[in-house]
């Protein structure tokens, strides 16, 4: 459970600490920033692979593992775009967040049982 709660601290520090409101919004493609933001400012993949990617190194610092560290960018990627999109709702995409972390920690503690 310790690991699992370490993720899940985590994972808020990414949401809400570290991803500030320009994020936010402008990981977004239909955010309304684009409608009059200047050429030289970042396209929302940038954005929404930065914020993946700062899931991505807590989930790597807390298990020690950097293949989870690249599932969970990954992942972390897909949840977001698709909530982007309005394919799912902020309910699902923190569930499903969620659900990501406790397949991490049953990877680490019953499928690899040597990697504790």
């Amino acid at each position: 459970m310790a690991l699992f709660f370490q993720f899940l601290i985590g994972h808020a520090l990414g949401d809400y600490v570290f991803q500030r409101e320009i994020m936010a919004s402008s990981k977004c493609r239909h955010a309304t920033i684009y409608q009059t933001a200047g050429k030289g400012f970042p396209g929302w993949y940038y954005w929404l692979l930065s914020h993946a990617l700062i899931h991505g190194g807590a989930v790597f610092l807390i298990s020690g593992s950097w293949i989870l560290g690249v599932v969970e960018t990954v992942l972390h990627t897909i949840i977001d775009f698709a909530k982007c999109e309005h394919w799912i709702s902020l309910h699902v995409d923190q569930a499903l967040h969620i659900l990501c972390k406790a397949a991490y920690v049953y990877v680490i503690y019953q499928a690899l049982p040597t990697v504790r």
